[in-house]
């Protein structure tokens, strides 16, 4: 869930999407949360939220922080989330 209560438009790319920015919209839900589901393998998988075409970790959270349990660092030297599959 990505919350962007002024999006017009949200996509959710990342390691099981090959990072393409459009393949995977997420869905407008209440008081600005967006949504969607993806079947994902086991596994560690890696993601990013493209709201409105900017890339980010979540919103307001585009530098690093180191604090965050649900975030790594990439090799841009921005954050990732990340979700693990069992």
């Amino acid at each position: 869930m990505c919350h962007a209560p002024a999006a017009r438009e949200v996509f959710l790319a990342g390691t099981f999407n090959d990072w393409d920015p459009k393949v995977t919209p997420m869905n407008s839900a209440a008081e600005g949360n967006w949504d969607v589901g993806v079947a994902l393998p086991s596994g560690r998988h890696e993601y990013k939220f493209v709201v409105d075409g900017e890339w980010c970790c979540e919103p307001g959270c585009e530098t690093a922080y180191h604090g965050c349990p649900k975030c790594v660092p990439n090799s841009s030297g921005t954050m990732n989330r990340f979700v693990e599959v069992t």
